[in-house]
């Protein structure tokens, strides 16, 4: 990713700066996240794992990133 351009987007209802272009595969490395079982909604949309990497993110937009196994 070559863009120097800075958006904000929520993930898990806090507000961050990611770099424009950023997809979902980008914000799962760059928050550490490594749950193989993780789910993540875009905008309220569950996305593919398969789509991380060509899903982008656009400024305003809403993540979550949920953890299935999480829990007792």
């Amino acid at each position: 990713m070559i863009e120097t351009d800075i958006i904000r987007v929520i993930v898990n209802g806090m507000q961050e700066s990611v770099p424009a272009g950023a997809t979902i595969a980008w914000l799962v490395e760059h928050f550490e996240d490594p749950d193989q079982d993780l789910i993540v909604e875009h905008n309220g949309r569950f996305v593919y794992p398969r789509r991380y990497a060509h899903t982008p993110v656009a400024p305003g937009d809403r993540l979550e990133f949920i953890h299935p196994n999480f829990g007792g």
